[in-house]
């Protein structure tokens, strides 16, 4: 399926124009073909960090209903007092947290350059296993092409549980 085939029964409209001629260029431009494609110098994702408002509520979300094991827990060395906590998410990868007590943090909030979504790889029996207890958490849940949910976390942080392999997406290679 080319990438050109994904609109998912959207129409578009002023707002969302026709930009199928602009990714092909691009596509054309910037991507090499697979096998000319130079090793990247990178080797993972350490951990994404987000933070918690309530360090106990994110452990029993992440680790008790995503079933993301909490693997350690200590005080941020940026900032006396403050939680950093890692929650194992497959493949060598951390989602990681910190609270900050005495900030006065507003609610979350998405802004250009910031934080849109985490996307995580399951095996498809483990994400119909976690889309169920989602919805018996009363979790509002948007599933879309029957392989990515949508939900917000604890602090209304945007997630997605993909039952596409690492490097695919709805049957394309992506990496």
């Amino acid at each position: 399926m080319a990438s050109n085939d994904l609109h998912f029964g959207t129409e578009r409209d002023g707002d969302h124009p026709d930009r199928d001629d602009e990714w092909a260029r691009l596509r054309a431009k910037h991507i090499l073909p697979s096998d000319e494609r130079p090793a990247s110098t990178a080797r993972g994702v350490h951990h994404q960090a987000l933070i918690s408002s309530d360090v106990e509520r994110t452990i029993d979300f992440y680790q008790g209903l995503l079933e993301f094991p909490l693997t350690e827990l200590f005080q941020n060395r940026d900032y006396v007092g403050s939680t950093h906590f890692f929650f194992d998410i497959g493949n060598g990868n951390a989602l990681a947290f910190f609270d900050f007590p005495g900030l006065g943090l507003g609610e979350y909030a998405e802004v250009l350059g910031g934080h849109h979504h985490l996307a995580i790889s399951m095996e498809r029996t483990n994400w119909e296993r976690i889309k169920a207890k989602l919805d018996a958490a009363g979790v509002e849940t948007h599933v879309l092409a029957d392989t990515s949910i949508y939900f917000m976390g604890p602090d209304g942080e945007r997630l997605e549980l993909i039952a596409d392999p690492l490097g695919e997406m709805y049957g394309m290679t992506v990496i």
